[in-house]
């Protein structure tokens, strides 16, 4: 099984981002990951395949993601038949945003775009329509200004009504900003317990609250309900078995605290736009990492 390939990207230590264009006729970078946060935006490049860590899919035109650092993300030629594809690629430093200047007010939906980004983002192509020039006049913006641009552009897509997030979470660190300490206390338990029958009842005794009113808690503080955060977690271990072994899909779906196997297949499909055995061919034909 191949390894993956880390990066090591141009950005240098002087500058705030950087930011480079370029037309190509295929997609020939193995999947790799880096330090930085990067946007990308291609176009021309419909059927091409994007692996944004456990996510596989099919690309459209335009295409607009957001990349969190150290998340493993590729794009392929795959059936993308184009031999027009343009490509703008933004990086910028992890630490670029300090965590201080983020808890202010006016930034927290950039705070909130850069947490959601270690899973990776997808805009409508209504978005990319509208940020792709931005990218493109940003190519040739100097000094201050292109800062100030860069920071416009990541708060348009903070506040942007149709992102989509990418890849389950990763089984350890992945899972929403918990601001919240008896939700730390129930996320912590569902990682820790994922392979049990784990019951509401079980997770409102945890922080003691009856369990109709833990459902409208977690609800409103995740936008999910118990079922689909504990269904998140089981398939970021489900989708790392199928990479990483060769486990049967029935004993993979029992590992991870699916007790029917045709439920785990159709929460996998509604998830991953393939079934696990497809998921499991589609990761084979590329770099994969462990």
């Amino acid at each position: 099984m191949n390894t993956l390939f880390r990066e090591v990207t141009p950005l240098s230590q002087d500058e705030c981002f950087t930011i480079f264009s370029r037309n190509k006729s295929e997609f020939d970078f193995p999947l790799h990951c880096h330090d930085e946060f990067e946007l990308n935006y291609i176009t021309g490049a419909n059927g091409a395949k994007r692996i944004i860590g456990y996510h596989i899919s099919e690309i459209d035109d335009p295409e607009l993601v957001f990349v969190g650092g150290n998340l493993p993300h590729a794009w392929f030629t795959h059936h993308c038949t184009g031999k027009n594809i343009h490509e703008i690629t933004l990086q910028f430093h992890k630490n670029l945003f300090d965590h201080t200047f983020l808890a202010r007010n006016q930034l927290g939906s950039i705070k909130t775009l850069l947490q959601r980004s270690v899973q990776g983002i997808l805009f409508s192509a209504e978005t990319a329509g509208r940020i792709g020039p931005r990218l493109e006049a940003l190519t040739v913006k100097k000094g201050f200004d292109s800062v100030l641009e860069l920071m416009s552009i990541l708060h348009d897509l903070s506040v942007s009504p149709d992102m989509h997030v990418l890849s389950s979470a990763t089984p350890i660190e992945g899972g929403p900003d918990l601001k919240s300490r008896r939700l730390e206390k129930v996320f912590d338990f569902m990682r820790s317990n994922y392979d049990r029958d784990i019951s509401l009842g079980d997770v409102a005794g945890i922080v003691n609250m009856p369990e109709g009113s833990f459902s409208r808690f977690i609800k409103k503080r995740t936008g999910r309900t118990f079922i689909e955060s504990l269904n998140d977690i089981r398939l970021g271990h489900a989708t790392r078995l199928l990479i990483s072994t060769t486990q049967t899909i029935a004993e993979i779906s029992f590992r991870c605290g699916f007790n029917n196997l045709s439920y785990f297949n159709r929460i996998f499909k509604r998830k991953n736009n393939c079934t696990p055995s497809e998921y499991r061919d589609n990761y084979s034909d590329t770099k994969v990492f462990i």
